[in-house]
This record gives structure tokens, sequence and C-alpha cells, in this order.
């Protein structure tokens, strides 16, 4: 019988360790997004970006458009997102 370790000895089909990493980056940038929606959001209710409000207002729905699929196809949820806020927060505290 085969062994069920490859080289390097560790065992075959244990890759959580890069599924979490990819899943923090994908927190991360969907932080990200979220920063740039508020910041749109700022924007629109600014005076002088007045003239070009229905630019940002397009702008706006597209970032919210891409929030949604983005948190739908990696099946991300708001506590987990909410957990990488906090955690992020703790670190930059100490």
């Amino acid at each position: 019988m085969r062994s069920e370790k490859h080289r390097g000895g560790h065992k075959r089909g244990h890759h959580h360790g890069a599924k979490t990493f990819r899943r923090g980056r994908a927190l991360d940038f969907l932080e990200r997004l979220h920063i740039k929606r508020t910041i749109l959001k700022q924007q629109l209710d600014s005076p002088e970006y007045a003239e070009i409000k229905q630019v940002i207002l397009g702008e706006l729905k597209a970032i919210e458009l891409v929030i949604d699929e983005f948190t739908k196809h990696f099946e991300l949820h708001e506590t987990e997102e909410r957990e990488l806020s906090r955690e992020k927060t703790e670190k930059e505290e100490k």
C-alpha cells in the first residue's frame, strides 16, 4: 500500500491554509470595495461634486453590484466581513 504522504511529508488533500489565505484576501478586497462605496456616498452628498452627481451615482450603483456579485460568488457573509474588520482593528490598536 502507498503512503498517504507525498514529497515534502505533507498529507494529500489538506490545503486548508491556502484556502483560508485566499478567503482572507477576498475579505480584504471586499472591505476595500465597501470603503470605495462609502467614499462615493460622501461625494454624492458633497456640493463640490454636484456637477458630476449622475456619474458618481452610476459608479455607486456599479460598486454595489460588484459587492453583491462578489459576495455571492465567494459565498462571503456579512458576519465574516465584520469579524475580519474587528480583527484588523484589534491588531492596529496593539
